[in-house]
């Protein structure tokens, strides 16, 4: 149901890692175990947890000789906690392919070719994943080369300071843009205790200097690759007793962790924060954040927030159709907040035509959202909005990898992919007061944070 239209703007403008977009409908029914009436997702998810810590799931999936095979490691930005090391989640989402005693790296990308599969990994705020999509005949070679992999990882001093420098000239590369610079000035600004404060990259005083810091990398990887930070998740032509069967054999011996950092608590905004950035290679930009929710399965704020976005912010909104379609001000306006596990940013992003129309931009902006916290929103629109977004959510869950990467997101969020069904039956709860109330509550001045580009020395809305 995440925020359709918002993944453009995610991509265009801020620089920063897209999330989930969820789907499932137009599935042909087969013999297999559905789920509870009223759930999003028709197939039943199966759960196990090893003695060890690691979740293991299952969802049978009519795809004949086809099976996704994901691993979820819930560490990401979040837990980078400690001064000067920033970085080292993602950093680990390359190391994993550099090989063990058993496979090098030729050794394994060979292996896994005889699977049908391709590997490969990214990294968000929360966490970091895994993923492969291949026969299902050789799910035991996938189980096989993985578990190798997070409990075996060996590489060099100069093996890891190659993969160092690698990091480095992707952040160079990243940075090039305007708007992930800004995406970075943004978060810096608006969060001055939490790890969000920081790009998933990490700081760049810190990737400069991580080839120096060998030792730590073997610490961070002791830490959190540890099963009760994994979760494992097969979709496809399988069944519950296969995959906990080769669970146990291959991840049963893994060894459970003692470490569980300390993440810092965001204090709470009490005013308008602003960072500009001097650039007139681009269109100017505008950016409006603010504090929001973290995720939850069971409270309605951001089901309530994501009807507003649509409502409000989407290409179909008054808002939008005046200020880019009519007035021909802005080149490019959306809105709304990711899923994260601790408070997020609700970020409305426009791409101006003139600079000098930014103030005016904004104060139109900031009257649809008095409108809302006024008067709620219409009736007939709320109706049509919240069945867009439903349909939205069962859209497209249609092959085991789609499945996988949807169940991911909720289990990077809470641990369980039973949230997907759970936040489904939120949507449907939402009402007018609902809508209104996360107005009210979230999208005030003193919660904002002012991210500008201009070709000015100074931003203009200061």
């Amino acid at each position: 149901m995440k925020r359709r239209f918002q993944d453009f703007a995610a991509r265009l403008l801020a620089g920063g890692a897209t999330t989930l977009l969820i789907g499932a409908a137009a599935i042909t029914p087969a013999a297999t175990a559905f789920a509870s009436e009223g759930d999003i997702l028709p197939y039943e998810i199966h759960q196990h947890r090893l003695d060890n810590g690691l979740n293991v799931v299952t969802v049978p999936f009519p795809s004949p000789g086809l099976a996704a095979f994901y691993i979820v490691t819930r560490v990401g930005a979040r837990n980078e906690v400690e001064e000067g090391v920033t970085g080292f989640a993602h950093f680990f989402e390359h190391m994993m392919f550099r090989g063990t005693e058993k496979y090098s790296k030729a050794e394994y990308s060979e292996a896994l070719k005889s699977t049908g599969a391709a590997a490969n990994a990214n990294t968000s705020q929360d966490r970091t994943e895994y993923h492969m999509t291949g026969s299902a005949d050789k799910l035991e070679l996938m189980f096989e080369l993985e578990a190798d992999r997070f409990q075996n990882l060996k590489y060099s001093e100069h093996d890891f300071k190659t993969e160092a420098g690698a990091v480095k000239g992707e952040y160079t590369k990243n940075f090039a843009s305007p708007y992930q610079q800004i995406y970075e000035k943004r978060l810096e600004t608006a969060y001055s205790t939490h790890t969000y404060g920081h790009t998933t990259m990490g700081y760049f005083d810190d990737i400069v200097d991580m080839p120096n810091q060998y030792d730590y990398s073997l610490t961070f990887f002791e830490r959190y690759y540890r099963p009760e930070y994994n979760t494992i998740l097969v979709v496809g032509d399988v069944t519950p007793e296969q995959v906990v069967a080769l669970s146990k054999k291959y991840f049963g011996d893994w060894k459970r962790g003692d470490y569980e950092p300390e993440i810092p608590v965001e204090p709470e905004q009490n005013e308008t924060r602003y960072v500009h950035l001097e650039n007139g290679s681009i269109p100017p930009y505008l950016s409006m954040s603010y504090k929001g929710p973290a995720f939850s399965d069971t409270q309605k704020d951001m089901p309530a927030l994501d009807v507003l976005s649509s409502i409000v912010f989407s290409p179909t909104s008054d808002l939008y159709k005046k200020l880019v379609l009519e007035e021909q001000k802005v080149r490019f306006l959306g809105g709304g907040q990711f899923d994260s596990r601790d408070p997020g940013l609700f970020t409305i992003q426009a791409s101006l035509v003139d600079k000098a129309d930014m103030p005016y931009v904004m104060d139109e902006i900031e009257k649809a959202i008095a409108k809302v916290q006024r008067e709620g929103v219409d009736p007939e629109q709320l109706a049509r909005t919240k069945s867009n977004l439903e349909y939205g959510m069962a859209m497209g869950l249609d092959t085991p990898d789609a499945i996988a990467g949807n169940l991911s997101h909720y289990i990077q969020l809470t641990g369980d992919p039973e949230s997907i069904n759970r936040l489904y039956g939120l949507y449907g709860e939402v009402t007018q007061e609902d809508v209104k109330a996360a107005a009210l509550r979230y999208l005030q001045p003193e919660r904002m944070t002012i991210a500008t580009i201009s070709d000015d020395e100074t931003a203009a809305l200061q």
